[in-house]
């Protein structure tokens, strides 16, 4: 019971904050910003431990193939962003990725690493291309790059390791799936 309430707490602070890392909001520029990126908006920072979760979820090598998967698709679509090519619908992109992303823990769904990797991929691109476009240009584009890819692994990173620490614990997953689920559909929303 205290685990549920725990749970319904955090979900009522969660949506409770606005998302930040969007397209247009703030300047950025270099190495600090591209670093920092990541972690302000709750839509990004959530869909990337999630990724981590779900990669600690399917296990043996889903370990390192899903979260450098997302990591190297996001890259792409940061250099999309950067160089101006039109993605339609990118906020929805990553509000859906949280929602599905959440929906696959809470589901506890187990697939093959090539279809967790095709998901992530696909969901990355408009990771990316946030990124990319926040970066103005007179910005040092390696630099903030190598920031958001860093604090990107970071995230997965803290993801895995939650995930491992508490594999033992699988209603862990689901309630922590649902959270990010629900909390992904609370900032479409706003």
């Amino acid at each position: 019971m205290r685990l549920k309430h725990s749970f319904l707490v955090a979900s009522m602070i969660v949506t409770a904050m606005p998302a930040l890392a969007h397209t247009g909001i703030h300047p950025a520029s270099g190495l600090g910003d591209g670093f920092a990126h990541p972690f302000g908006g709750l839509d990004h920072t959530l869909a990337m431990v999630a990724v981590g979760l779900f990669a600690a979820v399917l296990g043996g090598q889903a370990l390192w193939a899903v979260p450098t998967t997302f990591a190297s698709v996001m890259l792409v679509g940061g250099i999309m962003g950067f160089m101006g090519i039109h993605i339609p619908a990118v906020e929805a992109g990553i509000a859906l990725s949280v929602v599905i992303f959440g929906a696959v823990l809470a589901a506890k769904i187990r697939c093959r690493i090539s279809v967790a990797m095709m998901l992530t991929g696909m969901f990355a691109v408009f990771h990316g291309y946030a990124h990319g476009a926040e970066m103005p240009m007179e910005a040092a584009a390696a630099p903030y790059c190598l920031g958001f890819f860093s604090a990107t692994i970071l995230l997965h990173g803290a993801g895995l390791a939650i995930g491992i620490a508490l594999s033992h614990r699988q209603t862990i997953y689901r309630w922590a799936g649902a959270g990010i689920s629900i909390a992904g559909v609370v900032l479409s929303l706003s």
